[in-house]
């Protein structure tokens, strides 16, 4: 079994991990340019990104080739997933891939514009990680063929939502001086957004992961409007893990 991941705060690197086979990162993958995938079992870990697949995940299913009698899929979301089925399953169609199971787990979430850290790491042994991974785990294990479906309606609401990428996210981050220069930003950025020069210059082609904010050793980078001064990572994830993910 080979599982493909996107992560950027750790969540999804793990749940590749508890899943058990080989993992690959997808960024990395894409990077190398390995999109020949074989194996009688491919999974895809990704965390949901405005009710939808991330950009970097939708690249790499639009130029891959999957060759398996088993493709799961596993959507991260923190509070609402909403129409992230319906744009999969649009993907999925369009590349001819067939998605024979696709399920989500409900996770902390980190999106520093709308949520408090602290607040969400309160609510973390509610969410009952453990205990949905093992329904999760135990379902693949059977190949059982199940689709969560999302309701018609989020399809409005992530096209709503879709427009915020293109409103030049680079220009909400600022750099304090705490910085030095470290490149652990440049190094966790999952599309290659930042260089290093002196300080973190972005690109403008962000994917909106906050990796660069939640990584930064010296909590040196920050969002213009954000609701939390605190950071996160799985701490089941190392930082290395991050950086060896999407460098």
């Amino acid at each position: 079994m080979k599982v493909l991941y996107f992560t950027a705060t750790g969540n999804n690197l793990y749940i590749a991990k508890q899943l058990g086979g080989e993992y690959y990162s997808i960024p990395k993958l894409l990077k190398e340019n390995q999109l020949e995938i074989e194996a009688e079992k491919i999974g895809i870990v990704f965390p949901v990104f405005y009710s939808g697949v991330p950009k970097v995940v939708e690249e790499f299913l639009n130029k891959s080739n999957l060759k398996s009698k088993y493709i799961f899929v596993i959507g991260s979301y923190g509070s609402f997933s909403w129409g992230t089925s319906r744009h999969l399953l649009e993907i999925a169609e369009r590349n001819n891939i067939k998605i024979s199971y696709y399920n989500e787990i409900l996770m902390v979430d980190n999106y520093l514009p709308v949520f408090e850290m602290n607040r969400q790491l309160k609510k973390e042994p509610g969410k009952k990680i453990e205990e949905n991974l093992n329904i999760i785990r135990k379902d693949i294990v059977e190949e059982r063929n199940y689709i969560k479906m999302n309701a018609a309606f989020a399809k409005i609401i992530r096209a709503s939502q879709m427009k915020q990428y293109d409103n030049h996210f680079d220009s909400n981050f600022k750099v304090n001086s705490n910085c030095n220069g470290c490149k652990v930003c440049e190094k966790v950025c999952p599309v290659d957004n930042i260089k290093v020069k002196g300080k973190p210059v972005f690109h403008d082609n962000c994917e909106h992961c906050l990796a660069c904010i939640h990584n930064c050793p010296q909590t040196a980078i920050s969002l213009k409007k954000e609701k939390s001064l605190a950071r996160f990572r799985n701490q089941n994830v190392t930082l290395n893990e991050i950086i060896n993910a999407n460098n």
